[in-house]
């Protein structure tokens, strides 16, 4: 007989990559330990299938806590699990990142779900219009696993609306996409990337 899950399953999602044939099968489930955001992205990378499954564990407050990703791509899969504590130091496969110290969110660039981390912690839906809040965040690119700070700004625009602005370190390229999201801050549209196709 197998133990009971206290896991509740809060949104099952599928998300459909516009600027490229993608999609990815989404969850977002609560248990008394905080928030779980699991997904599976396919997408293609330089004409070649790319997979990536992840799981991201977050606190009760859902500052990111543990971050499991594997990424099957070109004949091969790598697995690599991201730790970060409550003073903002983090840990890759056991190794210390200092380069992410006092990062709270994480931010995997192949998945519109971990915007929905900083929407959640920070009560972005209940600030008045047009006010911001700052977010510097684990960035992890993809396929290579590499993680660095991402400097954000979120801004609430409209009702569930949010305009997001990222800018990377040493560089003054800028990007800017304003996100609808739902009543529990899960993304809905993201253009030019993201859209939500099918809910339960």
């Amino acid at each position: 007989m197998s133990p009971v899950s206290d896991e509740q399953v809060v949104r099952t999602l599928l998300w459909r990559r516009v600027d490229v044939a993608g999609v990815e099968h989404f969850q977002l489930r609560d248990s008394p330990r905080g928030a779980q955001l699991v997904g599976t992205v396919l997408v293609p990378h330089e004409g070649a299938p790319l997979r990536l499954d992840y799981e991201v564990a977050c606190s009760g407050g859902w500052e990111t806590r543990r971050v499991t990703m594997t990424v099957s791509f070109a004949a091969a899969a790598r697995r690599v699990e991201l730790v970060a504590d409550e003073k903002g130091r983090w840990w890759m496969d056991g190794a210390e990142r200092p380069d992410v110290t006092g990062c709270v969110d994480v931010d995997l660039s192949l998945t519109p779900s971990t915007n929905t981390l900083p929407v959640r912690r920070l009560g972005l839906l209940d600030l008045p219009v047009g006010q911001s809040r700052d977010v510097r965040a684990a960035w992890v690119r993809f396929p290579e696993l590499r993680v660095e700070p991402l400097e954000q700004r979120y801004t609430r625009v409209g009702e569930r609306r949010l305009r997001y602005e990222s800018r990377r370190a040493h560089s003054d390229r800028a990007f800017t996409a304003d996100l609808d999201v739902d009543d529990v801050g899960l993304v809905v549209t993201y253009p030019p990337l993201w859209e939500r196709v099918a809910l339960a």
